[in-house]
């Protein structure tokens, strides 16, 4: 009729969705739960002028999308996921996924981008090293996963023990920084590390956790599924602009996290959004391995 569509249509139909897909949120939620593998993320997102936190934990057939004020322990209790999860948790390090007792795996693409900084601005061969070794256990284990499920001990010794000496030689290159002089003002908390030298330490804290792929061919080698997952959502922020409601921000999380579920399981995403209408929600069948 040459109208255009009202604001409060748009929000009456945004409102009617998210109660139609609320079966789905629910099971999806349950299934992530209960996955073996699971990845998680956060980015920032503005909701009425104010930074808060989109986070997501998905796998390759499931999304969920959640929107805090806050990023850490509070907000992934109140999302209700890791909290209820035990298997194995790929994230980028951030400390308070630490605080469940599932286990983790850390993303190898960002320690690969460590490691190419390190080489680049402080020209320390081992960084550089160590990107390959990370590269080449990647490659056997993708080549091996043709064949069988594990690499062979002698493989996963030569590779520890590379692993281990390319520490060793970091370290030397980076002793721990001296203490202040006696008699110097005391400053408060631990005294300030280079990058190489603290990216050491995580590789030498963490080292089952970083070579966790090498172990277990059901973990990834990085986290680029919740990366790929946390960017559609970015986009979007970057063409609308922040949200004006918290409300709204997390309707558009539910609702997004249906659609993505629907476009892993090869749904057509406007009958999947029809049925949620319709009282029919697309809900992914469990996965049976």
């Amino acid at each position: 009729m040459g109208h255009r569509i009202s604001e409060a249509m748009v929000l009456k139909a945004g409102s009617e969705l998210d109660r139609g897909v609320a079966p789905s949120t629910a099971a999806v939620q349950a299934q992530l739960k209960s996955s073996e593998v699971l990845h998680l993320d956060e980015s920032g997102l503005r909701v009425l002028g104010k930074l808060h936190w989109l986070h997501v934990a998905s796998t390759n057939r499931l999304t969920d999308y959640g929107v805090h004020a806050k990023r850490g322990r509070e907000a992934i209790n109140a999302l209700g996921i890791v909290e209820d999860f035990s298997g194995r948790a790929v994230h980028d390090h951030w400390t308070p996924y630490f605080h469940y007792e599932c286990d983790h795996a850390l993303c190898n693409a960002h320690h690969l981008r460590e490691l190419r900084y390190i080489e680049t601005q402080y020209g320390q061969p081992w960084s550089d090293q160590m990107a390959q070794l990370l590269r080449r256990i990647k490659q056997a284990v993708d080549e091996t996963k043709e064949t069988t499920d594990h690499l062979s001990a002698s493989q996963l010794e030569a590779f520890e023990q590379e692993y281990d000496a390319l520490l060793v030689e970091g370290f030397s290159d980076n002793p721990d920084p001296d203490p202040p002089p006696a008699g110097s003002p005391k400053k408060r908390g631990r005294l300030k590390r280079p990058p190489p030298l603290n990216l050491l330490i995580r590789l030498r804290d963490f080292k089952p956790q970083v070579l966790a792929f090498m172990y277990d061919f059901r973990v990834p080698f990085d986290n680029n599924q919740a990366e790929r997952d946390v960017r559609m959502v970015k986009v979007q922020q970057k063409v609308s602009g922040c949200f004006r409601t918290l409300e709204g921000a997390q309707r558009f999380g539910r609702i997004r996290g249906y659609i993505s579920t629907a476009r892993k399981n090869a749904k057509n995403v406007f009958d999947a959004i029809q049925d949620a209408f319709d009282g029919k929600p697309f809900i992914p069948s469990i996965e049976v391995l």
